[in-house]
């Protein structure tokens, strides 16, 4: 039997998962690394961790599949987006990671807000530290020197150091999350590089999403090299492998932060509702486009509450604490810690909790927090149906707090759609494999996507109820954007 590795790098850590010829997971291995937060809240990662944790991942879950290493045929990569690394001639990385997340980059988009408008016509992409243009600018005003360096995003980091420095490249699905590309003529935009600074030499060549990248034996783990014939940033891998590939068709991730992403077809949207315009994927020479949301803080709400504010020793405990919780109480937290995404784009917003009474007390606080996480998806969905004019009737989920049946419900409620979801977490490396073993001829697309098992959940709520607590979180909003 053919089989096919999937890795997906995320902000958090990197599974690789070996698939089966029918596209079942035969065999999983996570690793995490370091989160890398300075007193000025700059977000780092280690590149060089990450990729020693995908060689490892790889090899440990090949193992664990105790399959014959000759049958693994090809190998798909879904990565963190954004999130920007420059390194050297030789490979070396030039200082650390800028994660997604991280906002060191606001001076430089601040100084150029005269331009912004110019540059969301051409990208489709508010002007935010967010993207990696002005990352990539900052890295070349303070880190980069010398000649024969390069600025690129995870996926074409992996696939560099992969295939021993011989390919340079990324796919369509992040090169459209960079700011620097154009979604009008795809390429490299010269204006842009321009205007961000970021020398248009540094930058990856642009391939489709299933293309092959280069060849790979994983450092010599495998006996030959293979092919690396899928990448998609992890968003694009979740929508492919929710199996969202027509106009209309929706989902969102809940990871860290969230991705809502609509699959909008052939033709480019611009968006007049503070979302983003990106490429889904390029297949076979030909692009599908997508509306997407982008929210900083939603699973890592539940992170603060165990780390920071030590509310929780497990997420195990969020259900008990919500169903304790007081129905009645009113708190809203808006968690702008690092400023608000989609739709609002406010990087001076602050995070705030509200709407307390005497006794609210942890339970409330933490169903606060759990509640917010369905409040800014829905105003990103609000945000889609006016941009697209199209209805939405169902939203397909994935990732871990699609367990939270809590959650889910209020989803349902608060945004009046039934909620589809699969039952694997691992919708990002999911997609991937399966872009990869459709490209390589192991799997057919309507084997793979005929028949997928769905958990659905539909609204229950009463309107009137909804319209208050809606009403309430909008107010809430306005308070933090002050």
């Amino acid at each position: 039997m053919k089989y096919v590795l999937g890795i997906d790098q995320s902000t958090q850590g990197t599974k690789a998962i070996v698939f089966d010829g029918k596209g079942k997971i035969v065999s999983r291995a996570d690793k995490k690394h370091r989160q890398i937060i300075n007193e000025k809240g700059w977000v780092s990662h280690d590149a060089e961790e990450i990729y020693r944790n995908v060689i490892a991942a790889c090899a440990d879950a090949v193992k664990l599949a105790g399959i014959n290493k000759a049958d693994i045929t090809t190998i798909g990569i879904s990565n963190q987006r954004e999130t920007t690394i420059a390194w050297d001639a030789q490979g070396n990385v030039i200082g650390e990671a800028v994660v997604w997340q991280c906002a060191r980059a606001k001076e430089i988009t601040d100084e150029l807000k005269p331009q912004a408008e110019l540059i969301r016509q051409k990208t489709g992409l508010p002007l935010s530290p967010y993207w990696p243009s002005g990352k990539m600018a900052w890295l070349v005003r303070h880190a980069i020197r010398g000649e024969g360096c390069h600025l690129g995003t995870v996926d074409s980091w992996l696939v560099y150091k992969l295939t021993g420095g011989r390919e340079f490249k990324c796919d369509y699905s992040n090169a459209s999350r960079t700011q620097l590309f154009n979604l009008h003529t795809m390429e490299w935009d010269g204006g842009l590089c321009r205007i961000f600074g970021v020398p248009r030499a540094l930058l990856p060549e642009v391939c489709d999403s299933n293309s092959i990248f280069g060849y790979t034996s994983l450092e010599g783990f495998l006996d030959a090299e293979i092919p690396i014939q899928g990448v998609l940033g992890d968003s694009h891998g979740a929508l492919f492998g929710q199996g969202c590939h027509r106009r209309g068709m929706i989902k969102t991730t809940y990871g860290t932060g969230s991705s809502i992403m609509m699959n909008i077809g052939e033709d480019f949207v611009e968006s007049k509702n503070g979302l983003a315009t990106s490429l889904a994927w390029g297949i076979d020479g030909k692009v599908s486009y997508v509306l997407e949301g982008n929210i900083n803080y939603t699973g890592a709400v539940i992170t603060w509450l165990q780390d920071d504010l030590g509310l929780l020793a497990s997420p195990k405990e969020i259900q008990s604490a919500v169903a304790a919780a007081k129905p009645e109480d009113t708190t809203i937290l808006i968690p702008a810690f690092s400023g608000l995404g989609a739709p609002y784009w406010n990087d001076n917003a602050k995070a705030i909790l509200c709407g307390m009474t005497r006794s609210t007390g942890r339970n409330e606080i933490i169903k606060a927090a759990e509640e917010c996480i369905a409040f800014q998806i829905n105003d990103v969905l609000q945000a889609m149906k006016s941009d697209s004019n199209i209805p939405i009737g169902q939203l397909c989920v994935d990732g871990g707090p699609t367990k939270d049946k809590y959650l889910m419900q209020f989803q349902s409620d608060i945004s009046e759609v039934t909620i589809s979801i699969r039952p694997e977490e691992e919708l990002s490396a999911i997609g991937v494999a399966y872009l990869a073993g459709i490209a390589q001829g192991i799997y057919r697309e309507e084997d793979l996507f005929g028949s997928l098992e769905r958990t659905l959940y539909s609204p229950k709520m009463p309107q009137e109820k909804r319209a208050e607590k809606v009403s309430r979180w909008q107010e809430a909003v306005r308070l933090a954007l002050q």
